[in-house]
């Protein structure tokens, strides 16, 4: 079984629960999922099965959408609803003071990861060191608030929608708000709409699954490893190219189209997908290497 299955995360269940669940339910030792998301949110969560776990690495560095509400007046150790309160303040701020520090973060800032996550620092995942009661200095990480999209605020409420880079932690960014106003405040809710091409509307619920792998039919749900670079073009390759690529050598492709540094969805004589390729200049000529072969 090669492919991704586009699964709706349920809450209380962290990103490796899920793999786990699958990999007993599939019988599958390959799976992976391609990017953490919380115990208490929900949304779409790819994992990767077989040959498919090949595209964690790119599907992780795909922009993701995210729903939040953020709770003002309120700041936690886990900067969540599910941490322990550490401050309560006054939210005395108009609407538009409100809306003007959400919106200030959109663009590029430097976010400090939160104790309570899976980032390793010496080999020791925060959220370890922080249930001993120990709390670290950690670096801050060039992240990217692409756009945010208002939804509604009321009281010391507020829902918005969020695209962003990967490594985006969206409970340090409803902190982080909270701090700038300077009343603090926590992510309250957390669904994620999208990652990469990946939509909340196309994701399985774990019974869904559960029903599909009764009845044989779970292949049929499954994106295939192609549909991960729909965003690059197609080359097809003659039987000497294709020979070429597959032995680790540099292939010289004669075609109008290339340019140093595309990525191309790579497919042999025969038109069957063999992997992803990348055009290289080395000594003035455009040459095709293989990137990653599946």
């Amino acid at each position: 079984m090669d492919g991704i299955l586009n699964i709706l995360k349920p809450t209380g269940m962290t990103s490796f629960d899920v793999v786990a669940y699958l990999r007993g339910l599939l019988k599958e030792k390959k799976i992976g999922h391609t990017g953490t998301l919380d115990p208490g949110a929900v949304g779409v969560l790819p994992v990767c099965i077989g040959k498919a776990t090949k595209t964690i690495e790119y599907l992780t560095d795909k922009d993701k959408i995210y729903r939040a509400e953020l709770t003002l007046g309120i700041s936690t150790d886990t900067q969540d609803s599910y941490g322990t309160v550490l401050k309560v303040s006054e939210v005395e701020f108009t609407r538009e003071q409100i809306y003007s520090a959400i919106m200030s973060f959109v663009g590029s800032y430097d976010q400090i990861p939160p104790m309570y996550s899976a980032v390793k620092i010496e080999g020791k995942k925060l959220y370890e060191l922080a249930r001993d009661g120990i709390t670290i200095e950690r670096k801050p990480r060039k992240v990217t608030i692409y756009s945010i999209d208002i939804i509604e605020i009321k009281g010391n409420k507020a829902i918005f929608d969020v695209v962003c880079s990967k490594g985006t932690y969206i409970r340090t960014l409803c902190s982080d708000i909270g701090d700038k106003l300077g009343c603090g405040g926590h992510m309250s809710f957390l669904v994620r709409t999208r990652s990469g091409r990946f939509e909340l509307s196309d994701s399985l619920t774990l019974e869904e699954i559960l029903e599909f792998s009764k009845d044989n039919s779970i292949s049929s749900k499954l994106s295939t490893i192609e549909d991960v670079f729909d965003d690059f073009d197609r080359i097809d390759l003659n039987s000497s190219e294709t020979k070429k690529l597959i032995n680790g050598a540099y292939a010289e492709i004669k075609r109008k189209s290339l340019r140093e540094g595309i990525m191309f969805k790579t497919y042999d004589v025969n038109g069957h997908f063999i992997g992803i390729s990348e055009v290289l200049l080395i000594k003035g000529r455009l040459l095709l290497k293989m990137k990653k072969r599946f």
